[in-house]
């Protein structure tokens, strides 16, 4: 370098200097060295919470690939799905759902105004395996059992023939008298309220209790019939505001009314006998008994002279 500038240097001078530099580099290995520590340099991929999260991650995928797996198995086999389709069912475009086979099921929840039925020219069988078969609706319940079939339902049923409509029973008593089905021999209810009780002129109406029955009416109970017979294993009692009339025959059996063969009790106290009287006309009254061979002849008794 001089007063007057950089020295320019010829071509083989700058090749020889250039020679020497490399050479000096290339045998000095601690050029550029630098002492770093490792722990303080950016490390990539996932470690640490990031690492195990992303195995927690992969685990519960493959968990539900699997549960996926079997879940798509079970349908396979239960619906049985083949290259021609479905050959247990069959889905229409109306909604209408056609089993083909017999199916296990548990409860089934139609829709809103669903219909269960069978083929055209077949039956429908429905089986309960050691179970009542049940179809509910709100408040209306049908439950088949083994040894009997009830319908409860709170607001009234009935039955009609699908393809005449023809109505064969309905509780709507205000449109329709109500008749026994056919076939149906007996009726089981706890409480009934109704205008009349009849029956079949060539039958008879039985009407029997395992406990107590209670007959009552508002304007009075008419029986009327050929026969009225009354078999009871307690008491009997009529009551009524006005009177109670018995018209026609009447025999009440004594064989299980309790009786004293001898007149011993009477002043006793311990026991208050009456004797049943009845007038022509059929009014019943009872006479208390005082005294032996006592007849219903009372100064009060409502028949007057008659009795």
């Amino acid at each position: 370098q001089s007063s007057n500038g950089p020295v320019k240097k010829s071509m083989r001078e700058k090749a020889v200097e250039r020679r020497n530099v490399n050479k000096e580099h290339n045998s000095n290995f601690k050029a550029g060295y630098i002492p770093i520590d490792e722990d303080r340099l950016h490390k990539t991929g996932l470690r640490g919470r990031k690492g195990n999260l992303a195995i927690c991650v992969i685990i519960l995928l493959f968990i539900l690939a699997v549960i996926n797996l079997i879940i798509t198995l079970v349908i396979w086999a239960v619906i049985r799905i083949g290259p021609n389709g479905c050959d247990s069912m069959e889905f229409h475009e109306s909604g209408l759902l056609r089993f083909k086979q017999v199916s296990d099921m548990g409860v089934i929840h139609p829709l809103y105004k669903s219909t269960v039925g069978g083929r055209r020219n077949e039956n429908l069988v429905i089986t309960g395996n050691n179970q009542p078969i049940v179809f509910q609706q709100g408040t209306t319940k049908l439950s088949v059992e083994n040894n009997k079939t009830s319908i409860t339902s709170d607001i009234g049923m009935q039955f009609f023939d699908p393809r005449t409509q023809n109505i064969l029973f309905s509780t709507d008593y205000e449109t329709h008298e109500f008749h026994l089905p056919s076939g149906v021999k007996s009726l089981n209810v706890q409480k009934a309220s109704t205008e009349r009780i009849t029956s079949n002129a060539t039958s008879d109406l039985n009407i029997k209790v395992d406990g107590r029955a209670i007959v009552r009416g508002n304007e009075g109970v008419f029986i009327m019939g050929k026969t009225i017979e009354f078999h009871m294993g307690g008491n009997m009692e009529l009551k009524a505001e006005n009177s109670i009339i018995l018209n026609g025959s009447v025999m009440v059996s004594t064989t299980r009314l309790p009786s004293s063969s001898s007149g011993d009790q009477l002043g006793s106290g311990d026991w208050v006998r009456y004797k049943l009287c009845m007038c022509a006309d059929g009014t019943l009254f009872k006479v208390q008994v005082t005294s032996q061979n006592m007849g219903c002849q009372i100064s009060d008794n409502p028949c007057g002279n008659t009795h």
